[in-house]
Order: structure tokens, then C-alpha cells, then sequence
């Protein structure tokens, strides 16, 4: 095989997509592959797949179309590919098949198996060696039942030596990644997997248990990662609150935290995705008060009415998590609260939207996110009777409803916080204009521009006084 193979990644969804295309770019460096930013012309274009929702999912499909475009080969994994795996290349086969010959599109659907060896399965797209794609499966029964049985099923790991430059310390312990975007924060990822049963959410089908990396792995990497710059962890799971049960420790997690917070060049760490049933006393207590453990709950409520909650497998309601936030400001007084709805639930009612208004307005939340309800393929909510079910344009009304609510809400928040003081991360410099996030602010929750009578550079920490508000941005002055 030459040795001017070359490859460039497009990455879609999360942020944990984003940590497994850097494992993907370090396993292929390894392997020998030219990693070229992405629009560059490259050989194969990888194609990190989301299968989330059904917007996500179009978006996927469409990258895939645009990058077999450009003549490259093309390889999709992630979430998309791994779900529908054979299905999804059948469907790409015949779409070829109806095109022009001017229109070949020459498309190969991996799975997460094919991970750890990414490089010789890229060796075979470029060659043309067409392998089955994989058939899905529900990767829950992979792995035991019992939490505390799956560590000996994933310590087989990848030896890798003589690694390239930017990919793993000069000495110790491998770190398999290679960053692909820089900028001052980064997401570490603490686990993988999920044991909920939320009714609409199909991701532990596909992405399967739960499993906690190690410890000693997270601070090696954020040792890793403060040398090359970063500043801000992002740590990231699809469910941050259980990590460390399957080691035997559900409180490892306020443990570990202010360890990562002493990492060599890390000034803040910041956790995502907190299950609210799961959110223990004493996690509030070590996110609220460690040194360098940012103020910050992404509580995933998803909605407040306790018949939805219900219905989605999922506890909680709107007294319940008033209480949480109530706890959370005792502690922290300004800190951060993000969360996520689902609107158009099978069933949800008038009186249950309510229920979510009050809530809203009540939590005085920083950041909300508002989605639709869709049927996703094999989840209980899919099955639940045609009746219950809205028609998609009541759907799309009651987001839009939420919506104007939502960023109303977020500029009443914002506009609450003039005077405060914050620590802000500079994450840009140009032209003597300065841009990063407060402790409070998440990397999709707005930002925060600082006026400074001297020069920033992006990394600084500057303590700022809020001085006005543009939406759910702020504007701050060091």
C-alpha cells in the first residue's frame, strides 16, 4: 500500500463523536495515514456519523452525499452507521445504482468493531475491497448485566509505540488521540454507554451499557491534553452522575473531579450530562465548591410534568426539580443551570405544558434547549398507540411556542447577571476584541465578550464584572 494515503474527517453530533474522531485520527497516524483538515482534498473522506434524532440523522446523510461528491471515497461511522450498519450501505448501494456514472458514489458503512483497526479498514476502502457491512445489534448484550462485571471485558486495548508527534506523550503511558481542532477547551470523555430505558431514546441500543474509564486514563489524559494547550476540561459521558458505579464507587466521580482540576495548564473543568434522579449531595457539594470544578449543572430534565416524566421512563417533576435548582443555588449562588425539553410527547396534554411553563419560568435556567418529539426506530414511545401520538405540525407549534419562550427566558437570565462577577476563559482575540465563557456558560450556552484595557490572549483566566447583556450573551469588563 503507498504510503500518500490520505484522510480527512468530518465530524457530526456531540462531543463524544468528537473524542472518538481524535481516537480515530491517532489510531489512523498510527497506521500511517496523512490526516488532511476537512474540505481538503484527501483519498477517504471518514465521515463520523449522528443518529440522535431525525434531523441529525438527514444531516449525516447529506455530509455523506456532499464528501462521496468531491470523488474521494468515502467510509461513514458513528451512530448512524453503527445503528442501521447493512441497512444503511443497502440503501446507499441503491441510491448509487439510480445515479449517473458521472455520480458514483463510493460509499463503505463501518461499525464501532471496526474501530480499533480503522487504518487497514480504511486501507481497503481506498483499494476498492468492499467488506459486508455489519448487521445492528443491540449492543447492551455485549457486555454483563452487572456494572461491576464489564471492567474485564474492556481492558483489551491497543498497544501502541512510536506513536507521531501530537498523539501521545513524549514518555509514559500512551494517550490514544490526536486533537483535530484545537482552541483552549477540550472534552475528555469519562465514559460510554447508557443503562437508562428512557421510551424515546433508542442510544444505548447502539452505543450499549455503561462502562467508566479508569481514573488513572482521565488524569493521564488531562495531563495530555493541558500540555497541548487546552485550558477548560468538558468532561463528557451519556451519562456523567454514574460514573464510577461499575468500579465499584458511585462517588468516584467527586473524587476524581478536583484531580482533573489539578491537571499541569487546566484551569477549569466543567461536567455535561447529569441525570437529575441521579444527583447525589455530595456531587453538588464538590461542583459547587472545589477550586477549578466550574459551578456548572447540565441537568437532563427533558420535561416537568410528572405524567410525561412518567411516560418516558424518567422521574421527577416540577416540584422535585425546583428543589434540586434551589439546592444547587444554596451552595453556588451563581451557578450555572442548562437543560434540555422534549415537546409533543405522546399524550402530553395542555395542562402538562403548563407544568413545563411554570417550571420555565420559575428555575430561571441559562441555557434551554427545545426539541420536537420523534418516533425513533425501536424505542417503546415508537410503539405507543397512533392516537396518542400528535400530528407533526401541532409538534412543530408547540416548539416554536417553547422556543420564543425559551430565549426570553434566557435574556431575562442573562440580563439578571449585570453586576455579577465572572471568571471568563478567553477563547478568541482579534483586533483587540475578546470573546470566551463565563464558569456559567457551557460551549453552546453563549459567551461572554470582555472589554480590557490591556491585551488578552486566548487561555487567559480574567475576572470581569458584567456589564451588559445581548440576548443570552454578556458583555463583561475585566
Amino acid at each position: 500500500m503507498s504510503n500518500s494515503r490520505s484522510v480527512s474527517l468530518v465530524t457530526l453530533g456531540c462531543a463524544r463523536n468528537e473524542v472518538d474522531s481524535e481516537e480515530l485520527a491517532a489510531r489512523l497516524a498510527a497506521g500511517g495515514w496523512t490526516l488532511r483538515d476537512e474540505g481538503e482534498d484527501a483519498d477517504v473522506v471518514l465521515v463520523n456519523t449522528c443518529g440522535f434524532i431525525e434531523a441529525a440523522k438527514t444531516e449525516s446523510i447529506e455530509a455523506v452525499y456532499k464528501a462521496g461528491a468531491s470523488g474521494a471515497k468515502v467510509a461513514a461511522v458513528g451512530c448512524l452507521a453503527e445503528r442501521y450498519g447493512a441497512d444503511l450501505a443497502a440503501s446507499f448501494d441503491e441510491a448509487d445504482e439510480e445515479e449517473d456514472e458521472d455520480d458514483h458514489l463510493d460509499v463503505q458503512v463501518l461499525g464501532f468493531d471496526d474501530y480499533a483497526d480503522i487504518a487497514a479498514r480504511l486501507d481497503d476502502v481506498l483499494g476498492g475491497r468492499k467488506r459486508p457491512a455489519h448487521v445492528a445489534r443491540d449492543r447492551r448484550t455485549l457486555l454483563p448485566v452487572s456494572p461491576a462485571s464489564r471492567q474485564q471485558a474492556r481492558e483489551a486495548t491497543v498497544d501502541l509505540t512510536d506513536l507521531p508527534p501530537g498523539i501521545a506523550p513524549a514518555s509514559g503511558p500512551t494517550v490514544l488521540r490526536r486533537r483535530l481542532t484545537g482552541g483552549v477547551a477540550a472534552p475528555l470523555k469519562i465514559a460510554s454507554g447508557c443503562d437508562r430505558r428512557c421510551s424515546f431514546c433508542a442510544i444505548p441500543s447502539f452505543r450499549g451499557s455503561f462502562v467508566s474509564r479508569r481514573p488513572h486514563e482521565l488524569i493521564k489524559e488531562a495531563a495530555w491534553l493541558g500540555g497541548d494547550g487546552v485550558r477548560e476540561l468538558i468532561l463528557v459521558s451519556e451519562n456523567s452522575t454514574s460514573y464510577g458505579k461499575d468500579l465499584g464507587d458511585l462517588r468516584l466521580l467527586e473524587t476524581v473531579l478536583p484531580e482533573l482540576a489539578k491537571a499541569a495548564g487546566i484551569v477549569r473543568v466543567r461536567v455535561s450530562y447529569l441525570q437529575p434522579a441521579e444527583v447525589r449531595p455530595g456531587l453538588i457539594e464538590t461542583m459547587a465548591s472545589s477550586p477549578g470544578v466550574a459551578p456548572y449543572f447540565d441537568l437532563s430534565f427533558q420535561h416537568a410534568s410528572g405524567p410525561v416524566l412518567r411516560r418516558m421512563r424518567r422521574f421527577g417533576d416540577r416540584a422535585r426539580f425546583i428543589d434540586l435548582i434551589e439546592r444547587i443555588r444554596q451552595l453556588a449562588p451563581d451557578a450555572g443551570v442548562r437543560s434540555n425539553f422534549i415537546v409533543g410527547f405522546p399524550g402530553e396534554t395542555a395542562e402538562d405544558l403548563r407544568e413545563l411553563e411554570l417550571f420555565l419560568n420559575e428555575a430561571r435556567l441559562d441555557a434551554i434547549g427545545i426539541f420536537g418529539y420523534s418516533d425513533e426506530d425501536g424505542t417503546e414511545a415508537a410503539g405507543f398507540a397512533e392516537e396518542d401520538k400528535l400530528p407533526q405540525d401541532e409538534v412543530d407549534r408547540r416548539v416554536r411556542e417553547f422556543h420564543d419562550l425559551a430565549d426570553e427566558l434566557m435574556a431575562q437570565r442573562a440580563e439578571d447577571r449585570i453586576g455579577e462577577t465572572v471568571e471568563v476563559l478567553i477563547e478568541t482575540a482579534t483586533d483587540g476584541e475578546y470573546e470566551g465563557r463565563a464558569a456559567h456558560q457551557g460551549p453552546d450556552d453563549g459567551s461572554t465578550t470582555v472589554l480590557a484595557d490591556r491585551p488578552l490572549a486566548p487561555g487567559d483566566l480574567v475576572t470581569a464584572r458584567v456589564v451588559e447583556s445581548l440576548g443570552a450573551d454578556l458583555v463583561a469588563r475585566a
